[in-house]
């Protein structure tokens, strides 16, 4: 089966379009959110929209916020690396070039983590994610620029990537990282505040979803948000990704035999990219994974993927590079990993993102403060 988007409403909305409609806020200009002094935009890391409403017993700040419709779509794939980059340039994964966890860098034939690997896979920030932040554009058109977030993260080279333009502010907490995005967007009107908070996306991974430890997580965030807004501040609450669980029965190891011709397996079990060897032929191992796979996972080529628009309307010829030969996405609540690597360490990892599920792709857009209803 040839790799595509699932069907959605074309009313559906995009994480890649809600910094433009922050901006447009301040302005007056908005379509769909009300004038806003100031206007903070938090980020509840791997928290879907279907997830949130499941659990809406532990999270009755957001749900009681949150109406039907304030839905939005993350991007292919749904991963951090690529949706986060994409909530913070306004830009598509064809246009920023983060197109997965792990892509080739074709020019060293090395794999490089686009999240946590920077410094040691020898990446440029600033030229290997070139596109302008959301906190360039703000400080262009004269509005103060902040990102709250966790002090281990201040100087990544993922932060160097996403937030440049910002004044980079710790806190330890949820609630202290919330209460320190409120008082900057109180006392500087005009400004573009971002408050980044990991944990429930921390919680899933290592515990699962639904487990006591996400729903503490998910609570610590909930309680949070509680925290009445200042008078003139708009407050978007959303996500980059969902998540969901893998149980071990549904996990795909891939033996030697099934990498004949590969040289790097990249991405993550969710959504692989595959590169072959300089001599093999994509179509035939595209053929053969297929079959392999038939009924585990989607397969198709990076020309079927850039025709189908799942990395965007536009992909850019160093992005394009960096796209597997061969694309592999799990169905279901399946993984795949490469059994002939040497760290196996990710096949405990429970709960996953990175596919094209309802659980991976929807993601909330709740209004709080001047933006609510």
């Amino acid at each position: 089966m040839s790799l595509m988007l699932p069907p959605e409403s074309p009313a559906a909305r995009s994480v890649v379009g809600v910094a433009d409609d922050l901006f447009a806020a301040l302005r007056g200009e908005s379509a769909v959110l009300p004038p806003a002094e100031s206007v903070v935009l938090v980020l509840v890391d791997g928290l879907g929209a279907i997830a949130l409403r499941g659990h809406a017993g532990h999270a009755r700040t957001l749900t009681a916020a949150m109406a039907k419709k304030d839905v939005a779509h993350s991007v292919f794939p749904t991963t951090t690396a690529a949706a986060l980059t994409s909530l913070l340039t306004g830009a598509w994964p064809g246009e920023h070039g983060l197109v997965g966890y792990r892509v080739l860098d074709r020019s060293r034939d090395v794999l490089v983590n686009q999240l946590t690997g920077w410094g040691a896979d020898g990446l440029d920030p600033l030229t290997w994610q070139a596109a302008p932040t959301v906190f360039e554009r703000a400080r262009a058109d004269g509005h103060p620029s902040f990102a709250m977030g966790v002090a281990a993260y201040a100087h990544s080279g993922f932060t160097r990537a996403t937030l440049r333009g910002a004044d980079f502010v710790a806190a330890r907490t949820p609630a202290e990282r919330v209460e320190a995005a409120y008082d900057l967007a109180a006392r500087h009107p005009g400004a573009f505040v971002y408050c980044y908070l990991p944990e429930v996306d921390k919680a899933g991974h290592k515990h699962g979803v639904d487990s006591p430890q996400w729903i503490a997580a998910l609570e610590e965030i909930d309680a949070a948000l509680a925290l009445r807004v200042p008078p003139g501040v708009g407050v978007l609450v959303t996500s980059d990704h969902g998540m969901l669980d893998v149980p071990v029965h549904r996990q795909v190891v891939l033996e030697a035999e099934h990498l004949e011709g590969v040289r790097h397996v990249g991405g993550e079990p969710r959504m692989l990219h595959v590169y072959v060897e300089p001599d093999a032929d994509a179509a035939t191992i595209t053929d053969r994974w297929r079959r392999d796979l038939e009924g585990l996972a989607d397969v198709g080529t990076r020309a079927e993927a850039v025709t189908a628009g799942l990395f965007g309307p536009t992909v850019t010829e160093s992005a394009a590079a960096r796209i597997g030969d061969v694309l592999v996405v799990a169905r279901g609540n399946g993984a795949i990993y490469d059994g002939t690597a040497a760290d196996q360490r990710g096949r405990g990892m429970i709960g996953q993102h990175g596919g094209l599920t309802p659980e991976e792709r929807q993601v909330p857009l709740i209004r709080l403060g001047a933006f609510g209803r």
